[in-house]
């Protein structure tokens, strides 16, 4: 009898054990289900709920709440667990990474571009990156995947695509003309090399493309990705200039040079060629790769004095600019990254931005330009625009009433007013474009 007594009573202690234990972890995930959901109450009352770009799209009646999406995703605090589901919380600050997606032990996440509000334009490509227009073919950012790591991997298809397609001739100059020097234009300029083909790779702007206008900060790469003709490239947090490197070494070690500084101007299509003009000369090609970022060219204010040579649209080697005057317009994360390595520098630095609050940015930024407006290490202009440049200061004018005017001293001004879409271009180019709502780019459907 004493040994059944004994038995009950350890069984019982086993079940108020496991009984405590299950409390206490209800009542976790309850505090964390609870915060999260306070958190996306937070991020519609700022902005930051609506998405903007390529995010991740969570189908509650497969997921299992592992939370493995969770710690995959690099920036944090995008998606969060409400009552026992996966749900986004900052659903504006997602960039795409994609690492939920791959995480996800049930494939209960599928990513989209736009949403039912919110569209994005983009040109009409096949599942063979081709365009509308036979042997034009899109890859990377301008079709909407924008990630290094995917735009390598759709550099890398598109080529191998025009080499099974491509029907030479003796009158073209190249096989394939790939517009664009960024992580989709190096990936193709190594493949098409593999290939064989001859190609030659044209950039309006520099090598690296809308990776080297990036203020000097981390890029982030959730997973390794295999250069052409160089191998795995596995850095996951890295400098720019790390990147920049790597990409330096895969060309020059197989003989590509870029033509930099040479922004394409025109893309006429005949029979059985092309011909592309650029700002130096014109080529003709049986192929073309555009590989161009969304962004397209800096956005202009359309201001008196813009035109002045102290006015930049990107900001490179902040480390060489000291004690300046310096205007920052925008409110955005590339705007608040490029005024704090400056103010880091010894700068004087004022930010001029046309609402009365940021929004959209990352936390990391929002929290630290908060403690540099704090420190008055920045200082803001909320609800103003310029209205003219000078030569030793800049006149703003407020957004509201009574629209007050003020001239503070200045020596340069850096514009983060976004792209010019390359709409007109695409479209003068014969590429159909069309406006996407809520449009699956990566499922595990198929």
């Amino acid at each position: 009898m004493e040994v059944i007594i004994e038995e009950i009573a350890g069984y019982l202690f086993a079940a108020v054990v496991l009984g405590l234990t299950l409390f206490f972890y209800l009542r976790s995930l309850k505090k964390k289900s609870d915060t999260n959901t306070k958190k996306i109450e937070k991020a519609k009352e700022g902005g930051f709920y609506e998405p903007v770009s390529l995010h991740p799209v969570v189908n509650e009646n497969i997921c299992i709440g592992s939370g493995a999406c969770i710690e995959a995703c690099p920036e944090k605090d995008i998606l969060g667990l409400v009552r026992g589901k996966a749900t986004t919380l900052n659903a504006s600050r997602c960039v795409g990474h994609g690492a939920c997606f791959h995480a996800c032990p049930v494939q209960a996440i599928t990513l989209y571009i736009g949403t039912e509000k919110r569209g994005v334009e983009l040109p009409h490509v096949s599942q063979d990156f081709e365009t509308n227009v036979g042997m034009i073919f899109i890859a990377g950012e301008l079709g909407g995947m924008g990630l290094i790591r995917n735009a390598v991997e759709q550099g890398k298809q598109a080529v191998d695509n025009i080499a099974k397609k491509i029907t030479k001739t003796k009158d073209c100059d190249y096989d394939l003309i790939i517009i664009g020097a960024g992580p989709a234009g190096i990936s193709a300029s190594l493949r098409a090399k593999e290939k064989g083909l001859n190609a030659i790779t044209l950039e309006q702007d520099t090598l690296g493309g809308t990776v080297y206008s990036f203020p000097r900060a981390k890029v982030v790469m959730t997973s390794p990705v295999i250069l052409p003709l160089y191998g795995k490239v596995k850095l996951g947090e890295t400098s720019k200039s790390e990147l920049l490197g790597i990409w330096n070494e895969a060309l020059s070690k197989n003989n590509i040079q870029i033509n930099e500084s040479e922004g394409v101007t025109g893309i006429a299509s005949y029979k059985d060629y092309f011909e592309v003009t650029t700002v130096k000369k014109t080529y003709r090609s049986n192929s073309v790769l555009l590989a161009i970022g969304r962004r397209g060219t800096p956005r202009k204010l359309g201001v008196k004095g813009e035109e002045k040579e102290k006015v930049y649209y990107r900001l490179l080697e902040p480390e060489l600019i000291k004690e300046k005057n310096i205007l920052v317009v925008g409110g955005g994360d590339s705007a608040i990254e490029s005024a704090l390595l400056l103010a880091e520098e010894g700068n004087n630095v004022h930010i001029s931005y046309r609402s009365e609050a940021f929004s959209r940015l990352k936390p990391k930024n929002l929290e630290k330009i908060t403690s540099a407006i704090n420190s008055n290490t920045i200082k803001t202009l909320y609800n103003t625009t310029i209205t003219e440049i000078f030569e030793e200061s800049v006149l703003l004018k407020g957004t509201i009433e009574p629209f007050e005017s003020i001239e503070i001293p200045n020596d340069l001004v850096f514009v983060f007013a976004g792209g010019e879409l390359p709409g007109k271009f695409l479209e003068k180019c014969g590429i159909t474009i069309t406006k996407k709502f809520g449009v699956p780019i990566l499922s595990h459907e198929k």
